[in-house]
């Protein structure tokens, strides 16, 4: 049996949760809080509260908010910039993706010498990071307890993928009441990154019975709650369902890692700035296809977790059900159906299948590929 890691932070769910946020940080050794955020998040006012938390514990605190949708190594050059200038000890991240993976590289290059890019790859981190607080407010990326940053490279339009233990936060806040203030697109764009992510997971070539377990309850989850969660704002069974969906599945792909389709969602968001689960749900049922013969059985229990019958089937038809599920998942919420419709063209594929190949997320991919079978894949999508 091979040697295996399981990691995770500190994790607090719950309703209310977010009242957590001060007394969390002080216990920590906080004094001065850098604050990363985004517009979305404060205009719902999500933000003000959180000053109040904070405030309560008599803590002082920067707001920074100057993250875009697929965050910028300047902007983290910029925001690692004010870090410093306001002398802040500790990190809070409060957001979907962007914002947390944003506060994850600031607090990064706030201990760490360098441009963000020096970091790209795996355990490239040297010095300990600032005590991290992450408080996410979308099902989602699961970057609040992952070992991932992804930020990209404006010089070469590319996502880069910072793993390091060291990004892991020391508490993930989980507070589902932050999901109601999203809207139904933003819903189905992170519930399709969700499974995304727990699917990848499952048939990654570093996964275990530890994240297999979380992996597969993520999927049932998503295939009962991520529907009505994304036709109601206010379904708050849908969104707690949602919320340790996300919560699992990320878990889960911080220890096991990812596959083809993060691989190369990954240039095509660095490449068309295009959000990150419209892509992997465009994405997911070629590579799906693809990598079938790799595990056939785990198919099968993909096929049962998305609730498709697989009684008296053989594998194959099993695998033809879990492929069909996940289609049908993507068609009910509306996610567009090719790449054409996000803007990519026949003439980037080639350049952007050579870099997917480069990406680590292709190392635990269960079936090995080529420039050539991404190449494939990319076309298939348009």
């Amino acid at each position: 049996m091979q040697i295996s890691k399981f990691m995770t932070p500190e994790i607090i769910f719950g309703n209310q949760s977010i009242a957590q946020i001060g007394e969390s940080l002080r216990r920590l050794g906080a004094t001065r809080v850098f604050l990363v955020s985004d517009p979305g998040v404060v205009n719902a006012g999500w933000v003000e509260r959180i000053m109040e938390y904070l405030a309560q514990q008599r803590l002082e605190y920067h707001l920074w908010t100057n993250v875009t949708a697929n965050p910028k190594d300047y902007e983290i050059h910029a925001g690692v910039a004010e870090y410093r200038s306001h002398e802040c000890n500790a990190i809070l991240g409060v957001g979907g993706g962007s914002a947390i993976d944003a506060a994850k590289a600031i607090a990064l290059l706030g201990t760490n010498e360098g441009s963000i890019v020096e970091y790209e790859g795996v355990d490239k981190i040297l010095h300990p990071l600032p005590p991290m607080v992450m408080v996410p407010t979308t099902a989602g990326s699961g970057s609040e307890v992952s070992q991932f940053s992804i930020i990209v490279d404006s010089a070469r339009k590319v996502k880069m993928a910072i793993i390091s233990k060291s990004l892991i936060p020391d508490i993930a806040i989980i507070d589902p009441q932050t999901l109601m203030t999203k809207d139904k697109q933003l819903t189905a764009n992170t519930g399709m990154d969700v499974l995304t992510h727990a699917i990848e997971s499952y048939i990654s070539l570093a996964a275990t019975p530890l994240t297999e377990v979380h992996s597969l309850q993520a999927m049932r989850l998503i295939a009962k709650h991520l529907r009505p969660s994304a036709a109601s704002q206010y379904n708050a069974e849908a969104k707690q369902a949602m919320a340790m969906a996300s919560l699992q599945a990320g878990i889960a792909f911080s220890n096991a890692i990812l596959g083809a389709v993060h691989a190369m969602s990954h240039q095509l968001g660095g490449f068309l700035d295009a959000p990150h689960g419209e892509v992997n749900a465009i994405l997911l049922p070629y590579v799906l296809e693809y990598n079938n013969i790799a595990s056939p059985e785990k198919y099968r229990q993909i096929a049962e977790c998305l609730g498709e019958n697989t009684a008296g089937l053989s594998s194959r038809e099993s695998s033809r059900l879990a492929l069909k599920a996940v289609k049908e998942l993507a068609r009910d919420l509306d996610c567009p159906e090719s790449l054409s419709a996000i803007g990519l063209v026949p003439e980037q594929i080639e350049l952007i299948s050579e870099l997917a190949l480069l990406d680590v997320c292709m190392t635990t991919n269960p079936r090995d590929m080529s420039a050539h079978d991404v190449a494939t894949l990319f076309r298939q999508a348009l």
